[in-house]
C-alpha cells in the first residue's frame, strides 16, 4: 500500500548534509557534482517546506510581538521567498552549489526558530497549581 503522506527525509540525516553542504569549497578542486548539488537543493526544499508548516503552526501559540515570534516570522518570510523559487534554466553546477548552501543556512534558521518558539511556549504553558 502506497504512502498517503510524502516522505519527509529524516532530521538527522538532513542536519548531516546541511553540515556536508556548508563545508564544501565551491571554489576548491573537489566541488561537489551538479547531481550531488541538485540532490541537496531538492532535500533541502523538502524538508524546508515541512518545517516552515510547522513553524507556522506553532506561532499560532505564542504572542507575534515577543521575541520568538518576530525571529519565526522574519525566517518564515525568508522561507517563502527561498523555498518556492524557480531554479535557473539551464542549472549550473557553480548556481547549484550556492543554493544548496543558502537552503542548507535557511534550514538552520528554521530550527533554531522552531527551537525558540518551542521554549517560548513552554514558558508560557500555564502551570499546575500545587497543594
Amino acid at each position: 500500500m502506497a504512502a498517503l503522506t510524502p516522505s519527509v527525509p529524516d532530521k538527522v540525516e538532513v542536519l548531516a548534509n546541511v553540515e556536508t553542504v556548508l563545508a564544501w569549497d565551491v571554489k576548491g578542486l573537489e566541488r561537489p557534482s551538479l547531481q550531488d548539488a541538485t540532490g541537496m537543493v531538492e532535500q533541502f526544499t523538502e524538508f524546508g517546506r515541512t518545517v516552515a508548516e510547522d513553524l507556522r503552526t506553532q506561532c499560532l501559540g505564542i504572542p507575534a510581538d515577543s521575541e520568538a515570534g518576530r525571529s519565526a516570522q522574519t525566517i518564515l518570510g525568508e522561507a517563502d521567498r527561498r523555498l518556492y523559487a524557480s531554479p535557473p534554466n539551464p542549472l549550473s553546477q557553480q548556481a547549484a552549489t550556492h543554493r544548496a548552501q543558502n537552503l542548507a543556512r535557511l534550514v538552520k534558521g528554521l530550527l533554531r526558530a522552531a527551537g525558540q518558539v518551542s521554549e517560548e511556549q513552554a514558558r508560557a504553558a500555564p502551570r499546575p497549581l500545587r497543594r
